[in-house]
């Protein structure tokens, strides 16, 4: 798929120690591109849509997503992180949030690269649990999943463009798209 606009180019993603792990190092930038897609779509002025009074804010689930990643990454992976007070941008805005977010996945994507298998392999503390890295890396991708997928579904409330993240959307297809909404298309 080719979109429109891409935060962490492929040739940004180093080589993992182990090819093994590659793919995760590319799932990585990959979703951290699908999350940039999906902000770029909101504006300043909608960062405190809340679709009811339960919900989170726009800005907040912004401020979620980079203190969150923080938290699984540098608690329960050990990876260098800043101080939870030095994670936001002095203003939130969308500019300074996504800068920000691509700032820390990069640094992220560098140190991932040089880890061993021994060190992906490792249990650690996760919350009131012990979990291997890997799986844990993988419950933060999840988990990022979740938040950009809440706020697809703000993009429809406010009426604006659903972008194509792992393939067509409502909004945004191409010549090759082939979503599977038939029995037809299952069975290819």
């Amino acid at each position: 798929m080719n979109y429109p606009f891409t935060a962490v180019p492929e040739s940004a993603i180093p080589r993992a120690k182990n090819p093994l792990f590659q793919h995760m190092l590319d799932t990585y930038a990959s979703e951290s591109n699908k999350v940039i897609s999906t902000w770029r779509e909101f504006s300043d002025a909608d960062l405190a849509f809340r679709p009811h009074p339960r919900s989170a804010t726009v800005s907040e689930i912004l401020k979620h997503q980079l203190l969150s990643e923080r938290r699984f990454f540098g608690q329960f992976l050990g990876t260098p992180e800043p101080s939870a007070d030095a994670v936001l941008p002095a203003t939130i805005d969308l500019a300074s949030a996504q800068s920000r977010f691509v700032e820390l996945a990069l640094k992220r994507l560098d140190f991932f690269a040089a880890q061993s298998d021994a060190w992906w392999l490792e249990i650690v503390p996760f919350f009131e649990v012990r979990r291997e890295r890997i799986w844990v890396f993988w419950r933060r991708v999840l988990h990022t999943a979740h938040h950009r997928t809440q706020l697809t579904v703000y993009l429809r409330l406010l009426n604006k463009t659903v972008p194509s993240t792992y393939g067509p959307s409502a909004d945004v297809t191409w010549t090759a798209a082939d979503p599977t909404n038939s029995v037809e298309a299952a069975g290819r």
